[in-house]
């Protein structure tokens, strides 16, 4: 089945202690901004970050976008002011929170409990802001099916990779990218047990960044691996990388016109003019029950990325 949810794939970092950036993001083509409390701003910096923020997310044009708040994480001192200032002052016009470094589905409660009492005082419609989850760490790897099932609001779950690979001593500093000493792709069964967990639950599975931020055909490179297992997008750290994951991770128009194609003539041909078939040739490809689910999929992904058909199905005269 098709996971139905905002287009994310491109997912867009922004510091929130940056104004400038703030302002310039809103005129990017990403799919997703988030606006960051957590790594990319300084402590020093916070305070001022959230107001940034508050001041970001209700003058700002972000038509198109999904507008979400990276917080900081649960060992931190800053989390409970993070999320009181940001909903409270723009929560009307925030689509998520991102928790990150989660490690137990307690921590997503926190969060769903917090959001509901403020939308409950604010008057807000309680439930409709959303909670992205992101897993850096061995703790929220092994508990990522918890983690995925721990509100209605969990709408991604998010693979950090540079902490992650910090918490498991993984030998390396380039984030994201193949190791050479290592025969395979080190991050497979972490970006597959990510995906099984979403899935699950019908959530969106989001990979994490890459940090050679001028390398756009690595980046892409990269993005084509967990685009190929099923991802939903990519986080981008410069606006160079966006054009790539929104390449990336929606269909090819043809594969997306094909999938259109197989939907049409299913439905024509299991109903009562097409003759109640249940497997029938499309040309040199059969086609039955499970060739819609794989196409379902395939037209989810370039209908949530605006794709246009070029093509269309006719009915054989009889």
């Amino acid at each position: 089945m098709a996971v139905v949810g905002r287009p994310r794939r491109s997912c867009l970092a922004v510091p929130g202690s940056s104004v400038k950036m703030l302002g310039k993001a809103q005129g990017l083509p990403a799919d997703q901004v988030f606006l960051d409390l957590e790594d990319a701003v300084a402590p020093l910096a916070k305070p001022d970050a959230r107001k940034n923020i508050v001041a970001a997310l209700n003058e700002g044009d972000w038509a198109g976008k999904t507008r979400v708040v990276r917080v900081n994480d649960l060992t931190t001192p800053w989390t409970y002011r993070d999320v009181i200032e940001v909903v409270e002052g723009a929560g009307a016009n925030l689509d998520c929170v991102m928790l990150p470094k989660v490690q137990t589905a307690e921590q997503v409660h926190w969060l769903d409990l917090l959001l509901t009492q403020i939308e409950k005082t604010l008057g807000l419609e309680v439930g409709r802001i959303g909670i992205e989850a992101q897993i850096e760490n061995a703790a929220g790897l092994v508990n990522v099916d918890a983690i995925a099932a721990a509100s209605p609001r969990v709408e991604t779950i998010i693979f950090g990779p540079a902490d992650f690979m910090a918490s498991i001593n993984m030998k390396s500093l380039v984030v994201g990218a193949l190791i050479p000493d290592y025969p395979g792709d080190p991050y497979h069964y972490i970006l597959m047990r990510i995906l099984m967990a979403a899935r699950m639950h019908d959530k969106q599975a989001i990979d994490g960044p890459f940090l050679q931020i001028r390398d756009v055909d690595a980046f892409r490179e990269v993005a084509k691996r967990s685009a190929a297992l099923g991802f939903d997008g990519k986080w981008v750290l410069h606006p160079g990388q966006i054009d790539a994951a929104n390449e990336v991770y929606q269909p090819a128009q043809a594969d997306y016109d094909h999938a259109e194609l197989i939907l049409d003539a299913y439905e024509h041909y299991t109903s009562e003019a097409g003759g109640k078939l249940g497997a029938v040739m499309l040309g040199d490809e059969m086609i039955d029950e499970a060739s819609r689910k794989m196409a379902l999929v395939i037209s989810a992904k370039g209908r949530a990325a605006g794709m246009s058909r070029t093509s269309s199905f006719t009915p054989p005269a009889e």
